[in-house]
């Protein structure tokens, strides 16, 4: 009994300072997960708040807007301010900028997602003499800042007679946003583990066979992903818009935004919020639409066994 007893305090002065050592860590994980929530939600008010108030100027009379005081709810709520942008004669008009934007934007996804999956594909399964020069020379192509070119393209959409015209423009944004849709579906191509297309071969299954039956389904996210970025760069772009497209039944939604700006410093600030709100309507409509199909976990378990 003696010893017993004797022992039993050494042992739990043994177990105390792991004890306190395990308490301490898991204090430290609960503040360190309590720090990143903080961050993240700093780092969310920063992202969503711009939006948040671009949407709520909208609905506010621009009187209101131009006043000293902060409104941080439609409190006088109108929506005169989409009337006026939609139906108003006072510049160019909405829709053909609308048409012209879409028109311009899926063009330019549907083509270069087809031609930069081919060139993907190549790069990737197929070993050929000017391969690395290949992938040096998409590295070199993006690194070019697309004003140092504008002249020049501008002269050889001119000499084709493509200006004002909704095909000059897309094959310019088609070279423009090339390169990056190669890259990109590079790494989507190459996370495929060639051995699924081997293996369906050997299960009788052509080369073309199974690619489409077997390899095509699990790019189908890294399709959508690239296709994503591509629309919204070529429903952005602004400079390439503006010097090959001027007109006004030419222009896209970015330049018709710049008509709202009046040299004389008057300008209504009501409308070009409600403007800027339907020019982001369609990029979150694109990409609702197309959202289940950015899984990024379809190849975790393809080759499992």
């Amino acid at each position: 009994m003696t010893t017993a007893t004797a022992s039993a305090p050494a042992g739990e002065a043994a177990a105390s300072p792991r004890a306190t050592r395990d308490r301490h860590a898991r204090l430290r994980r609960r503040a360190g997960s309590i720090l990143t929530g903080l961050a993240a939600l700093i780092v969310f008010v920063a992202s969503v708040f711009p939006v948040y108030w671009m949407v709520n100027t909208s609905f506010q009379p621009n009187s209101q807007v131009r006043g000293s005081e902060l409104h941080f709810w439609p409190d006088n709520g109108t929506l005169d301010n989409y009337t006026n942008v939609i139906l108003g004669d006072t510049r160019a008009p909405f829709a053909p900028a609308l048409v012209n934007s879409l028109t311009v934007s899926l063009i330019t996804v549907a083509v270069a997602l087809v031609f930069a999956f081919l060139a993907a594909l190549a790069v990737t399964r197929f070993r050929f003499r000017s391969r690395a020069g290949f992938i040096i020379a998409i590295l070199i192509v993006q690194m070019i800042p697309a004003e140092a070119m504008i002249i020049s393209i501008f002269r050889l959409v001119d000499g084709w007679h493509l200006l004002n015209s909704v095909l000059g423009l897309s094959a310019v944004y088609i070279a423009t946003v090339l390169p990056f849709t190669i890259w990109t579906l590079r790494g989507f191509v190459n996370g495929v583990p060639a051995e699924l297309e081997e293996a369906a071969m050997i299960d009788g299954l052509s080369r073309a066979g199974a690619f489409w039956r077997i390899t095509f389904p699990l790019l189908a996210p890294g399709l959508v992903a690239t296709g994503i970025f591509g629309f919204i760069q070529a429903w952005n772009e602004f400079v390439f818009a503006l010097v090959l497209n001027p007109r006004p039944e030419a222009m896209t939604l970015p330049v018709w935004l710049r008509t709202f700006l009046d040299p004389n410093g008057g300008i209504n600030w009501a409308e070009l919020m409600a403007a800027s709100t339907l020019v982001a309507i369609p990029v979150v409509i694109f990409f609702l639409l197309v959202q289940k199909r950015m899984t990024g976990g379809l190849v975790a378990g393809a080759v499992k066994g």
